[in-house]
């Protein structure tokens, strides 16, 4: 059977506007020359002795767990979900979660900032013609996928509300994601509609419905546009860190094109 991978992470990259400022990734590349160096620091093995004069190259990252293509845990939401169970950090995250049938949702028409409701979620599902099944893994597609890395990438995009996580996760989704910088829309759409209505509810509220159901997303994903609606599976195993809010993860959609 032919099958066709396609990488749904972004690259972790310093330098580039991925994150709010103060909050993005620093890595510092370290060629094969100070990799020789090291070496001999450390080993006792000379730098001439060392094939080429070469060492290991290595890079030292200052990162947190939301750097990059990342999968957040419930406990990254609230201290407990499902309506008071404590929340599961990203080691404790069932694996079988994390392969499933994949579906997308195209709102890359949605403006920046727009709040994502269950009607659209339906009325979006209605269009492809898919019935949601437990266990699905939702990929939602906004603008914000083409800006990654542009300055405008943390406020591109539309996100999902409290309304349509709670009936994604209603009907069986345990995993979901998104290509923008949050699952929720961009900080600055949220706070102007606080200004606006008084109401502080609406400050992170597709994540805040992790305390009353049980889910985890990835943000940060790549090249949703090329993907079908449905037709795919999802990967997205998360890195294994001791009990962490998140996890880094390169998910991947494999497509079957044998037919």
């Amino acid at each position: 059977m032919a099958k066709r991978i396609i990488d749904l992470s972004v690259p972790l990259m310093s330098g580039i506007a991925s994150d709010p400022p103060g909050l993005g990734p620093k890595i510092e590349y370290m060629a094969h020359d100070q990799g020789a160096r090291e070496f001999e620091q450390i080993f006792g093995i000379p730098v001439s002795s060392q094939l080429e004069g070469k060492g290991a190259a290595a890079e030292k990252c200052i990162i947190t767990t939301h750097n990059g293509t990342h999968m957040d845990a419930p406990w990254h939401y609230h201290p407990t979900m499902d309506n008071g169970r404590r929340a599961l950090t990203i080691d404790e995250v069932p694996l079988e979660w994390c392969m499933g049938r994949g579906v997308k949702l195209d709102f890359r028409h949605l403006p920046d900032g727009h709040v994502v409701t269950a009607a659209e979620v339906k009325q979006e599902l209605a269009r492809i013609d898919h019935d949601l099944r437990p266990g699905d893994i939702v990929l939602v597609n906004t603008r914000a996928g083409e800006r990654y890395g542009q300055d405008d990438y943390v406020s591109a995009g539309c996100g999902m509300g409290r309304e349509a996580t709670l009936w994604l996760t209603g009907r069986g989704m345990k995993v979901c994601g998104t290509d923008g910088w949050s699952w929720d829309a961009p900080i600055a759409s949220q706070m102007e509609r606080i200004r606006e209505t008084g109401d502080y509810s609406l400050f992170w509220e597709g994540h805040k419905a992790g305390a009353e159901c049980v889910f985890c997303h990835i943000e940060k994903l790549g090249n949703l546009e090329t993907l079908p609606s449905t037709g795919f599976d999802v990967i997205c195993f998360p890195v294994n860190v001791k009990a962490a809010s998140a996890g880094w993860c390169r998910p991947v959609a494999i497509l079957d094109e044998s037919h």
